[in-house]
């Protein structure tokens, strides 16, 4: 029998109440469901002990492209050691925001952990992102901590946040993070000692992450220590189905919680290894999966499609799981993908409101052209505006709910995104008559021209069938006479001549004639996020830029 959220919440473990008491009120949250046994957590739970726990001293967990692998019996007396390191030396109580902020590297991942186990509050953030984004994420979450490799301190530094203490680490300073922690100068300290976890509650907050929104102001998505072991056990235990012997790698950073889930807690639930890539772009997977014999995957659509003209130099037979996310996949390139390697890329939607993956479909289950199922423990449902289901075979947003959902940090956003206690995730998608979703498009991505609805993922994949068509992106222009006109972004291959007409007739064999695009430019790259998500606000030109090759 299904059971829901507990009205009364838990006892905290947590002395900062800061972000308990910044959570929406009890009427705003979704609906949470926890129908799989595995998903009843016991009331008191720290996530970092329990992805700890488990597997022997010797057995790899993190490996690097250096070769400096870490055992897990290593990580386990790190993460004991920085964490006293945090609640000594540094006065980090439980419940205190902890910033972290660095290249995917084990020392990250041992801070992360080293923050959770204390019973702090880990906000782990962009490398990439720049000191007026940090500035704002600090100043949300109130954060007076920070933990950040010293090659990414500059912009931290430029941030200038109001009473922030900084700590480096991986620098050659007396006082750096990793030279004290390596030394056991930290209070108390003694080789091998081990340090209590907190005893923070299964609904005490573990970690806030912050959308990678194209615009406005980011909204903090407050996850409990629960949450980070019900996404493990819903997804990566149902549809990934790990094994110990696994490698895990890809492209998304830890800041991004696509890749926190996929290198850090998915790996470490299965008792398995991730190699943590620095450097982790189309050129760099393939010789690290060559290398590393790396079995499970994890990246981007557009990362998979522009990894296929390299296959041939590369061994990838140790691969056996292909995960995509960030972004809807094509069928055209999970085609292509399947036809060059055999294997079937898993695809998946997922939201950092969410924390990750919930509707997915895997080996037999997988039907290219959608994304799947919900996953097990997940629910979802397609509905109109006002919350009424609509017909299979219908487009609508879509709607999900689950063991974990949407709780902004004091944000009124959170009315928008949770309504009558379902997740609205502001796609639209199509329930088919199978039980199968099928992604159509961003709910605000939408083109109507002259009266007709055009999906630009449609287009997008329509162009991605052109062999010289690399990426694409699809974006409705406001029109006076259409409302919108359809204009297309196409990056070509290289020596790929440029050539607009050839391009619409191919197009016109492939779509509907109202749904070819009106303009196509040819630009050399497409404007995305530091995760990788596509910005196509920044692709529609203002009144008075010169437009593309029009029909």
């Amino acid at each position: 029998m299904a059971q829901t959220h507990r009205a009364e919440p838990h006892r905290s473990g947590h002395v900062d109440t800061f972000a308990r008491e910044h959570l929406p009120p009890p009427d705003q949250w979704p609906e949470l469901r926890f129908d799989l046994p595995e998903l009843r957590y016991p009331a008191r739970l720290n996530c970092a002990a329990e992805l700890l726990t488990g597997p022997p001293d010797d057995r790899p967990v993190f490996r690097t492209a250096s070769g400096d692998d870490w055992t897990y019996g290593r990580l386990r007396d790190r993460v004991d050691r920085l964490a006293r390191l945090l609640t000594g030396d540094l006065g980090v109580v439980p419940g205190n925001r902890v910033l972290l902020r660095g290249p995917t590297t084990p020392w990250l991942a041992a801070c992360w952990l080293a923050v959770l186990k204390a019973g702090a509050v880990a906000v782990t953030v962009l490398a990439q992102q720049r000191p007026h984004e940090l500035r704002a994420i600090c100043e949300i979450a109130r954060v007076r901590h920070a933990l950040c490799d010293v090659r990414s301190v500059d912009d931290l530094a430029k941030a200038e946040v109001p009473g922030l203490r900084i700590t480096t680490y991986g620098g050659d300073a007396p006082d750096d993070l990793l030279t004290r922690a390596e030394a056991g100068t930290e209070a108390g300290a003694k080789a091998g000692t081990p340090y209590p976890a907190a005893d923070t509650a299964a609904d005490d907050v573990a970690l806030i992450a912050f959308t990678s929104g194209t615009t406005g102001r980011p909204k903090g998505c407050m996850h409990f220590h629960r949450d980070v072991l019900a996404i493990a056990d819903t997804f990566s235990a149902h549809v990934l189905r790990p094994r110990p012997d696994d490698v895990f790698a890809g492209s998304p950073p830890l800041g991004f919680t696509f890749g926190l889930g996929g290198l850090v807690i998915f790996p470490m639930r299965a008792g398995a290894s991730a190699l943590l890539l620095e450097q982790a772009g189309p050129r760099q997977l393939l010789p690290a999966v060559a290398e590393h014999r790396v079995s499970v995957l994890f990246t981007a659509p557009t990362a998979y499609r522009a990894m296929l003209d390299e296959l041939d130099a590369h061994d990838v037979t140790s691969l056996r799981r292909c995960v995509s996310a960030g972004e809807n996949l094509p069928a055209a390139t999970w085609r292509a993908w399947h036809e060059r390697t055999g294997l079937r890329i898993i695809n998946g939607i997922g939201a950092t409101e969410l924390l990750h993956i919930f509707v997915s479909a895997a080996d037999g289950d997988i039907r290219p052209g959608t994304t799947g199922v919900p996953v097990p423990g997940w629910h979802a449902r397609v509905q109109d505006e006002s919350g009424v289901p609509v017909p299979d075979g219908e487009p609508g947003l879509l709607a999900v709910r689950g063991p974990v959902g949407c709780r902004y940090l004091a944000d009124p956003r959170q009315r928008e995104y949770v309504r009558d206690g379902w997740n609205i995730t502001g796609d639209t998608y199509v329930r088919e008559s199978d039980g199968y979703f099928r992604y159509v498009a961003r709910a605000d991505d939408m083109i109507i021209s002259a009266g007709y609805n055009i999906a630009g993922p449609e287009v997008e994949d329509a162009l991605l069938r052109h062999p010289d068509v690399v990426e694409a992106a699809v974006v409705g222009r406001p029109d006076a006479h259409r409302g919108q006109v359809v204009v297309a972004h196409a990056v070509l291959r290289e020596g790929a001549e440029r050539d607009a007409d050839a391009l619409r007739a191919f197009l016109r064999a492939e779509l509907a004639p109202y749904k070819c695009p009106r303009e196509i430019h040819f630009p050399d790259a497409l404007p995305r996020t530091a995760t990788g998500k596509l910005q196509r606000y920044r692709l529609l030109p203002p009144p008075d830029r010169p437009r593309g090759d029009q029909a």
